[in-house]
């Protein structure tokens, strides 16, 4: 029988504490900059991580006369032996991913709520599972990564009031400087390259902080920032961290009022 600090040593051999600190990364605003200016890809959209991470399973292209049949590898479920896998479904599939390919390129679809409608057993709550269980391994990687910013307590330095919406950090760049910013941010980077844009406000209680802060300090915006932190978010259904759900009253009922109003 095995002795309880073998077992200790066991894990202890094995964790990866590097690992650990990358994805419990805190820093400074600053910092937080020089990381878009080496990744942009940390200021992606939902959508656009949504695709990407889609996509970076792999795609398998076959045609068939003039038609062309896209398997998408992410839905066989790879991480899980294929235990969740979607089979039969090619042009649902394909065309929930082209939905998700028009969003990402903001070509309008990013403002609409994307719902699955389908009979029962059809594999919709199968898919949103797959899409909720993927995001959350997506943003474990370093392909995956995004953060978000917290306000350090003004009496304590040691505490820092997260954000509940976890707000992208960029938005604390006043309006009339992000194009100037921006421009810094992507040059030299190609055409095809992925570029920032800074779209988008504060959330109400980011928005309330940062009003104080400037009041605190005399609109010096560059002594507001120092009271910012950021830290590498990491998305969790269990947690509710980026991923919401919606438990229905009745699961057989397919009526979608809860969600949308009553329509007149």
């Amino acid at each position: 029988m095995a002795r309880g600090s073998e077992i200790v040593s066991l894990v202890s051999d094995r964790q990866d504490r590097d690992q650990f600190r990358r994805k419990n990364w805190i820093g400074t605003f600053e910092q937080y900059l020089d990381i878009v200016a080496e990744n942009p890809l940390v200021t992606r959209t939902a959508y656009q991580r949504l695709y990407d991470m889609i996509l970076s399973y792999g795609v398998d292209v076959e045609e068939k006369g003039r038609e062309k049949h896209y398997r998408y590898r992410f839905f066989e479920d790879p991480d899980n032996a294929g235990r969740d896998a979607v089979f039969g479904l090619r042009k649902p599939l394909h065309n929930l991913v082209n939905a998700l390919k028009s969003a990402a390129h903001e070509y309008g679809i990013e403002k609409r709520v994307l719902l699955l409608h389908g009979p029962v057993g059809s594999s919709k709550s199968t898919i949103v599972r797959l899409l909720k269980q993927g995001l959350q391994r997506y943003s474990t990687t370093d392909d995956g990564a995004l953060y978000t910013l917290g306000w350090v307590d003004e009496e304590n330095p040691e505490e820092v009031h997260w954000c509940p919406m976890n707000e992208e950090p960029l938005h604390l760049i006043p309006m009339r400087f992000r194009p100037d910013v921006e421009a810094q941010l992507n040059a030299g980077r190609g055409e095809d390259d992925f570029k920032v844009r800074i779209r988008g406000e504060l959330d109400p209680f980011c928005r309330f902080m940062y009003h104080n802060r400037l009041k605190k300090y005399d609109g010096d915006w560059t002594r507001v920032v120092q009271d910012v932190r950021i830290k590498r978010l990491l998305l969790s259904e269990k947690d509710r961290i980026g991923i919401g759900t919606f438990q229905p009253k009745d699961e057989k009922n397919q009526d979608a009022t809860e969600l949308t109003g009553d329509i007149n």
